[in-house]
């Protein structure tokens, strides 16, 4: 379908092509078919003579939905030159992650406020840092609110902030350790009553462009969605129903875990840990979302486990 819009179109930027990155611009891509939008990704310049056939497959995909691609390093490359080509945009939405190392949040944040870019979504696709406070078992979550202060330090760019609670998959991750499926156990961070709340990446792509392109247009607000909200005995629950095995349930509580990143402070996984093991900023009601507002069905921590670990027939 042709748009016919007769607004101007809104120019917006993407950093990154991760699985958030690509799930955000396959989404704003549908919906460019309706809406006056030009999308374009960052993404970090190619090493020569790599080979790299993920990199082909990439940008194949992005050259057909129609995303322009140009290339920095958010980084390394100087603030200023940052600011320059964020500045050719209306928007810039942020999903680069943590894995690119302290500092970096804030140094992109500079950029963009330095270019007077009109809106902002920083990385944020993650849980209420603001409840959770200064000082925490995570470090890099003081980061996030010195990205926060910045944004309402100033006037000039409209920000948004999308509270999406933790990627459904990373419940399931073997490194983070609360669900160990080869040996058939779930682990409590905290208790049992402990409640974490959980997104997958492609609901957050489809909900951070309802609410980038929602009129009256939203600003200057942090956003919470919810795709489930759940303790972690119904996780085990859900795990024993839909895989129909008994998982052997154990339980970490929180001084276990801080004993542990105490004896290993620089372990990412274990800071993670014990953070959501204290329970504050890593839930929140999912009946007070945008989504649920909104009538939108989002992808439960059970289907989840149904789509993803029930083996398939004849397996």
């Amino acid at each position: 379908m042709i748009s016919h819009d007769t607004r101007p179109a809104e120019k917006i930027l993407v950093l990154g092509a991760g699985e958030l990155g690509m799930n955000v611009m396959r989404e704003l891509s549908a919906a460019a078919k309706q809406a006056p939008v030009q999308l374009a990704v960052l993404l970090r310049p190619p090493v020569h003579g790599s080979g790299d056939h993920s990199r082909e497959a990439l940008l194949g995909e992005l050259k057909r939905m129609g995303v322009k691609v140009l290339y920095a390093d958010v980084v390394a490359d100087p603030i200023d030159s940052l600011s320059v080509l964020f500045g050719q945009f209306d928007t810039v939405i942020s999903c680069v992650g943590f894995v690119a190392g302290p500092g970096v949040q804030l140094r992109i944040t500079e950029a963009v406020l330095e270019a007077e870019v009109s809106r902002y979504l920083p990385w944020q696709f993650g849980v209420d840092y603001d409840a959770i406070g200064r000082g925490s078992p995570q470090d890099l979550f003081d980061e996030q609110l010195d990205v926060r202060d910045r944004l309402r330090a100033q006037r000039r760019t409209e920000w948004l902030i999308i509270s999406t609670g933790m990627f459904t998959s990373f419940l399931f991750e073997p490194a983070f350790g609360v669900v160990d499926l080869e040996r058939g156990v779930v682990h409590a961070l905290g208790s049992w009553d402990t409640r974490v709340t959980v997104t997958t990446p492609e609901d957050i792509g489809l909900l951070t462009t309802k609410l980038l392109l929602a009129q009256p247009r939203l600003a200057n607000e942090v956003v919470f969605v919810a795709g489930d909200t759940l303790s972690y005995a119904q996780l085990a629950d859900a795990l024993d129903a839909r895989l129909d095995r008994q998982f052997r349930r154990e339980e970490w509580s929180v001084a276990k875990l801080k004993g542990d990143l105490a004896a290993d402070p620089g372990d990412p996984m274990k800071k993670y840990r014990a953070v959501f093991a204290e329970g504050r900023g890593v839930a929140w009601d999912k009946r007070l979302t945008f989504n649920a507002a909104q009538g939108i069905e989002l992808t439960t921590a059970a289907q989840w486990i149904a789509r993803n670990l029930v083996p398939g027939p004849g397996a």
